[in-house]
């Protein structure tokens, strides 16, 4: 053979050879790439409910690297802190028959820097009195015990100080918000920042699909965490799961909405799927609300090699979000798209904020039965939807 047409073959082999990795060490998944999305580094949302702020802004981290507009680090307390006082608000419009807690969804952010801008989390740690890690509890407590003595108050005596008062509380938890900033040799507010980065938050949408409204009807999803109460896309399952495939194949990356309660989901195994049988996997405690995974765990086969899963149908997924298995517990970024060898299941790499202490450090690997049965809704930008489906949905 000729030195020429060795090298060629030799090019050929490398090109066609796929790296394989596995979701945890012994493990006999294997996972062959099919797309992967450029993203920043994983974080730690420590002790708070604030998951939907750390996947969706990593969701627009990403959004920035693919757009060559560089890589930074955008401040999750900073929007955290905005959405106490407008889940405030809107609270007590409702008189306090309303969510009142840590929880949100992905849609929260556009609306929150669209109002308020937002800063680089070197400029805002949300950390005070040399704090490393994040705990809202006390504060979550004192801003509810606040916000329900205002419903209390006597009709048309609730004046204006009362926010002064929820500030107040915000600033001495989380730290006031600067009114300007340098950054990278530049003076900012936070909405001349947000404006700084172009990204235009119509550009996004949010998509989900259940029965119980009619398909290509925007509306709004009922769970407690959506206290803006803003909508979403609805659409057939298969074409939900075809907006995420696509996404990801176009390059862009999907801020992810879903159940994590369920037995088949391990971050301590770095796998989510839903065995055909129950009995295939123990619970010992559980590794979902932990958000350091202390003290849980799940064991059984199913987390060491593939098995069948269940097969996922709109009525399944609709019952169990009527009966409330479903329930909207956490949201986490997918980064990119992989097929298990054996098997070819088509998995779906995800970035969680729980750190890096899973033997896949801190990532997961999600199956495709898994999204279907547990997707509340995705976040996509709205070209990563098949021009076939957005004329379906007026888009």
């Amino acid at each position: 053979m000729k030195k020429t047409s060795l090298i060629a073959a030799i090019a050929f082999v490398a090109s066609n050879l796929t790296a394989q990795i596995t979701n945890k060490p012994g493990s006999q998944y294997q996972f062959e790439e099919i797309t992967a999305i450029n993203k920043t580094e994983i974080k730690d949302q420590c002790r708070t409910g604030t998951c939907w702020s750390y996947s969706t802004l990593s969701f627009l981290e990403s959004e920035l690297i693919r757009e060559g507009k560089g890589d930074h680090d955008l401040s999750e307390m900073f929007v955290a802190r905005n959405a106490y006082l407008e889940k405030a608000i809107t609270y007590l419009r409702m008189n306090g028959k309303h969510q009142f807690d840590e929880g949100g969804e992905g849609h929260d952010i556009p609306f929150i820097i669209e109002k308020y801008g937002i800063v680089p989390e070197e400029v805002y740690t949300g950390l005070l009195h040399g704090k490393k890690r994040h705990n809202h509890a006390q504060l979550v407590s004192v801003l509810s015990s606040m916000v329900g003595s205002f419903k209390s108050t006597k009709e048309g005596e609730l004046g204006p100080e009362w926010k002064d008062a929820i500030n107040g509380v915000l600033d001495a938890y989380l730290g006031a918000i600067p009114e300007s900033f340098e950054y990278r040799g530049k003076t900012y507010t936070p909405k001349s920042f947000a404006a700084s980065l172009e990204l235009d938050m119509d550009d996004y949408a949010v998509v989900t699909s259940f029965t119980h409204h009619p398909f290509y009807k925007p509306f709004t999803i009922e769970v407690p965490d959506n206290w803006a109460m803003q909508t979403a896309l609805n659409v057939p399952l298969d074409e939900m799961m075809e907006v995420i495939q696509y996404s990801l194949k176009k390059g862009y990356s999907v801020a992810w909405a879903t159940d994590v309660s369920e037995k088949g989901f391990s971050f301590r195994n770095a796998l989510a799927i839903v065995p055909q049988h129950d009995s295939m996997i123990r619970e010992k405690g559980k590794d979902n609300r932990l958000f350091n995974n202390a003290g849980s765990e799940k064991v059984g086969n199913a987390f060491n090699q593939p098995y069948p899963e269940k097969t996922i149908t709109q009525e399944l997924r609709q019952a169990s979000f009527d009966n409330q298995t479903t329930t909207d517990d956490h949201g986490m970024h997918i980064v990119g798209m992989y097929k298990e060898s054996k098997t070819s299941t088509p998995f779906f790499h995800v970035k969680n904020s729980w750190g890096t202490k899973n033997p896949a450090k801190g990532y997961l690997f999600a199956s495709d039965s898994y999204l279907r049965y547990k997707t509340i809704s995705v976040m996509v930008n709205k070209k990563g939807i098949p021009k076939s489906i957005q004329k379906k949905l007026g888009l």
